[in-house]
């Protein structure tokens, strides 16, 4: 036995001289310390000795165990030294492909930068929202088409609640819907706080839609508002010429064209002259206002007076006006993008065009 011991010494200590490798080293180590090795035979062997036999020959195989182990140990360390020193250093990385972001992101800071700038203040509001705050303090009757099933993502009732005022107990028994617009943001806002108020709030908007090149079930909008003393119509088109300025050409032009929202009065849809032809070239083919010279890009208002008494807000007191616009259809314009379904089709190609 005692020569078995030092002959598998020997035979390990060889053994390991001639191992240049990881992987070979894993073989060694597994021929003499594993389940079916060499030594795990012998200490098999042990019960059937005498018993100071045993003892010492049990003594020379724990001895030799942790020597092997040792050895092993020290030559993977030596091992993995000489792998490391083989890498080169100097040798060029590969690329890092760094990302970017999302081309809608990069519109809705662009415009918000612009508000902010103006004094308004970012306010995000609750993409899934009730009723009350979506439809009925923005003065959209009940029958309005907007309040359809087939026009707005419902999700469930809310509970109702005890006894108090009307609006309270309208608030309570409103059904829950993710937000067809931003403008719930507007109504937290006035309730909440008192006028002077200035905000811009972007934000996820959902509409039940059929997918094309200009709808979506998903898309953004960015409301903004501004309530105070002495407000009109013409701080609204001073404020909205400054963003289209900024935010497309110093040359742009705007028009203002009467139109009709619930929570407006008087409510009006902006142009913008064309920013690829010109209004000089209007009549022309333009790929882009089929020759009209004005291309759509918001709509707005003076805040109805019931929306303002709906916030708890004077109406005799404070004025105010408010605006929406869709950040698809801004970024569709100012870089000529022809299919709304190009910003969620995660296409690298597309995407890659705004670095």
């Amino acid at each position: 036995m005692e020569e078995k011991i030092k002959s598998i010494e020997s035979a390990a200590v060889e053994d390991l001289k001639r191992v240049f490798t990881l992987q070979n080293l894993e073989r060694v180590r597994i021929k003499y310390l594993g389940r079916k090795s060499y030594l795990n035979q012998l200490f098999s062997q042990l019960p059937a000795l005498e018993k100071d036999k045993r003892a010492y020959i049990g003594k020379a195989l724990n001895l030799l165990k942790k020597k092997i182990v040792q050895l092993v140990k020290e030559k993977q360390e030596e091992l993995e030294k000489e792998e490391e020193e083989k890498i080169d250093l100097t040798f060029p990385s590969e690329k890092v492909e760094v990302g970017t972001q999302h081309i809608l992101s990069y519109v809705s800071e662009e415009i918000c930068d612009i508000f902010e700038k103006l004094g308004f203040v970012i306010v995000e509001g609750k993409e899934i929202e009730d009723e009350w705050h979506n439809f009925t303090a923005l003065n959209i009757p009940l029958q309005h088409p907007s309040r359809d099933v087939f026009d707005t993502f419902y999700l469930m009732e809310s509970p109702c609640g005890g006894e108090g005022r009307e609006k309270e107990r309208e608030k309570r028994t409103s059904r829950f819907l993710l937000r067809s617009h931003t403008s719930p943001s507007q109504i937290r806002v006035m309730e909440k706080f008192k006028p002077p108020l200035a905000v811009i709030s972007p934000g996820r908007v959902y509409r039940p839609d059929e997918p094309d090149a200009s709808h979506s079930s998903m898309f953004h909008q960015i409301e903004g508002f501004c309530v105070d003393t002495n407000i009109n119509f013409s701080h609204l088109k001073g404020v909205l010429l400054h963003f289209a300025r900024k935010f497309f050409s110093p040359e742009v032009n705007l028009r203002f064209r009467p139109h009709f929202f619930p929570f407006t009065e008087p409510s009006a849809e902006v142009d913008i002259s064309c920013i690829i032809c010109g209004q000089e070239n209007r009549g022309k083919k333009c790929s882009v206002c089929k020759g009209k010279g004005w291309l759509e890009i918001l709509g707005c208002g003076m805040i109805h007076p019931k929306v303002l008494e709906n916030c708890g807000i004077n109406s005799r007191k404070y004025r105010g006006f408010a605006f929406g616009m869709g950040v698809e259809r801004i970024a569709m314009l100012k870089y000529r993008i022809p299919d709304i379904r190009l910003f969620f089709e995660n296409d690298v190609r597309f995407l890659n065009q705004f670095y």
